[in-house]
């Protein structure tokens, strides 16, 4: 199978030159486009999801002896969540080569969060069966970068810390409100506010309503501490 001139490109952007071909061209191919002669990506999603645990369970371990359980799951989860993989995937403009079908495309499919997140597993699963662990493992570190180094010594989630400061001081947990909505159905961005029973409240606004959550909670800690 000969690569278009697009996909040598990505080729250059992640540094592998795939051996074949065909499994690069499937990694990229969404759903949408699958067809009785075109498989799509989502067994490989599958695969490479268990190959970036893998390597990044695997890298967390050598980076902190000490660390326990309790310490490297939320570490990990920040590593791994689809958040995470879709930044990387717009880092390599991963979007500018999916093979998307037709509502996908008009619907903005080459900027939807989840639809990377896929595809980045998918493309970690290609690298993977094409030229074995050791390359998808150099892949995945050198892609993931100093986010590996610079995750969050605690890395649990806005909304947790919210709600433990919350319980910690006999408060009930905090409520999220959904202020406004704008956009496009295909690329809605959120308002939305966390609100303690106190009447302390900040707002965030973002592309997802999880995102939005988290940012908001965000906000109200850097307030509170």
């Amino acid at each position: 199978m000969k690569l278009s001139k697009e996909l040598r490109a990505f080729e250059q952007r992640i540094g592998h030159k795939f051996t074949d071909p065909a499994l690069l061209m499937r990694s990229v191919t969404h759903a949408s486009m699958s067809s009785p002669t075109r498989q799509d990506n989502q067994r490989l999603e599958f695969l490479g999801d268990r190959v970036l645990g893998l390597v990044m369970a695997t890298a967390l371990l050598d980076q902190d002896q000490t660390a326990s359980e309790g310490q490297l799951a939320p570490r990990f989860n920040a590593l791994v969540r689809k958040e995470t993989c879709a930044e990387v995937a717009r880092e390599i403009d991963l979007g500018a080569v999916l093979k998307l079908g037709r509502s996908e495309m008009l619907s903005g499919g080459r900027r939807k969060q989840a639809l990377l997140g896929d595809a980045m597993e998918a493309v970690i699963a290609a690298v993977y069966k094409d030229a074995g662990f050791e390359a998808a493992q150099n892949l995945i570190l050198h892609l993931w970068g100093a986010r590996i180094s610079n995750v969050e010594t605690d890395a649990r989630d806005p909304k947790t810390s919210l709600q433990e400061w919350a319980q910690a001081r006999g408060q009930k947990p905090p409520s999220y409100v959904e202020i406004s909505r704008s956009g496009p159905d295909h690329a809605p961005v959120f308002t939305i506010a966390a609100r303690l029973e106190t009447g302390a409240e900040a707002q965030a606004t973002a592309g997802s309503k999880r995102q939005a959550e988290q940012a908001a909670a965000r906000a109200l800690l850097a307030e509170l501490s």
